[in-house]
């Protein structure tokens, strides 16, 4: 037998294998439960450093460019946030 036939017949590749298969069937059946994103950063944007307005976005599929200036992101959040009364 040669060294590809061992590792094919291993029990170790198979757990590895099914390990994998259920990590990634938790991620589809309970995605953000199981691997909670960052909160929104709260308070007034003009205050959020460039990262906070980046997530801020992001968590909204607003796609931030990796280029943007941090005024250019600000723009963007302000246009987007809805206004509570």
């Amino acid at each position: 037998m040669t060294p590809l036939d061992n590792a094919l017949r291993s029990k170790n590749a198979f757990l590895g294998f099914a390990a994998l298969v259920t990590a990634a069937s938790a991620y589809v059946i309970w995605g953000s439960d199981v691997f909670p994103a960052e909160a929104d950063p709260k308070g007034n944007p003009e205050d959020w450093t460039r990262e906070e307005l980046r997530r801020w976005l992001a968590n909204r599929d607003l796609h931030p460019q990796s280029g943007d200036t941090r005024e250019q992101l600000l723009a963007r959040v302000k246009a987007n946030m809805r206004h509570m009364p």
